[in-house]
């Protein structure tokens, strides 16, 4: 097809070549850069849309496999990076500095393990290589540093032109802003929805949060004031849905899911946490505690992404008490994988929502 092998000639075969998710050209996204050719040696670089991208491996071996049909060609060799795009900006709402994709982490009603799968998401998303935050917007109960390992974490607040600047603590890749951090481990916050209102655009808007891929936003349960002042403050890539599939969690969790397409955020799937419980003793065991398929029916009812199931596993509850997520205390259990799989499916979405 071609006698001398050039970079021309070797984007023309990669051409064909698509992103499987935005079912395009990655030469057409301009995804194949620094073409080099050395004899039969022929190397680029891929920059994918994620560091988290789930389709990774098959990529790299289809751009392999379209130019080792070049004659001539006896190596390939491609070096893969990532470039985040930015969510959509509104005329309406002002984003953060720095950060490219802000997604909320909710649920219609508490004791889902809603928290669990933010801490555990957004240190699944720092594995890849991206660069994660995690805001704890849940102001009345704030667990987020506990189960990130910073419960004694101390965040330096200094004064800056537009006011007080608070530096985020870090721990497993992930930034985080909580309550926590500003008040005693006893001490209730009691407050209305205008102070409540302050502090979440305050983490929103007067924290050093740096360059952000990711922005997880660990939700209070329900759709009150919390959720109103998010929606309304910035622009988000996405809201993911955590229940259980319990009938009363299902319920809750439907008006929690109409609440975000309401306020025009896309609702990037449900998780279906604690699905089944599987016994240390006997890991081949399942049992359906909370009822079985609840979060599959949801989704299709509603017209969503079932985005994963996430088992009920002692070892995820004692990684939450310890500060040591489960993604990165047994990365090969199986509350492990899942989790893992729903974070880059999550990534993978948000991609393609801003790329379309």
């Amino acid at each position: 097809m071609y006698d001398i092998i050039d970079s021309r000639s070797i984007l023309e075969v990669l051409r064909p070549v698509q992103d499987p998710e935005l079912q395009k050209s990655l030469v057409e996204l301009n995804m194949i850069r620094n073409v080099k050719i050395d004899g039969g040696k022929v190397s680029f670089t891929l920059v994918l849309t994620t560091p988290a991208c789930p389709l990774r491996e098959f990529i790299v071996e289809d751009c392999q496999k379209a130019v080792k049909k070049l004659p001539g060609v006896t190596d390939v060799s491609v070096e893969v990076t990532a470039e985040t795009p930015q969510q959509k900006s509104l005329p309406d709402r002002t984003g953060v500095i720095g950060v490219k994709n802000i997604i909320a982490v909710s649920s219609g009603k508490g004791g889902v393990g809603k928290s669990t799968v933010a801490v555990n998401i957004a240190v699944a998303l720092a594995q890849t290589g991206a660069k994660v935050g995690l805001l704890d917007a849940d102001i009345y109960g704030p667990n987020d540093p506990t189960m990130l390992g910073l419960a004694d974490a101390q965040i330096n607040v200094r004064s800056g032109e537009k006011g007080e600047i608070l530096e985020p603590a870090f721990n497993h890749g992930v930034k985080l802003v909580s309550m926590g951090f500003l008040i005693d481990r006893d001490q209730p916050v009691i407050w209305r929805g205008p102070m409540l209102n302050g502090v979440i655009r305050q983490f929103l808007y007067q924290v050093q949060w740096g360059d952000l891929d990711y922005l997880i936003v660990d939700m209070p349960p329900g759709t009150g004031d919390a959720q109103l002042t998010l929606t309304q403050a910035v622009p988000m890539a996405g809201a993911v849905i955590v229940t259980t599939p319990q009938t009363v969690a299902l319920l809750d969790s439907r008006k929690g899911l109409r609440m975000f397409q309401q306020m025009n955020v896309p609702v990037l799937g449900i998780v279906e946490n604690m699905s089944y419980f599987i016994p240390p003793d006997m890991p081949d065991k399942q049992y359906d505690i909370f009822g079985s398929g609840g979060g599959e029916k949801t989704a299709a009812e509603l017209g969503v992404p079932l985005l994963g199931r996430v088992p009920l596993e002692i070892s995820t509850r004692v990684g939450g008490d310890s500060g040591v997520p489960i993604v990165v205390a047994e990365p090969d259990s199986a509350s492990a994988i899942a989790l893992t799989a729903i974070a880059l499916n999550i990534a993978g979405k948000v991609s393609v929502a801003a790329l379309t």
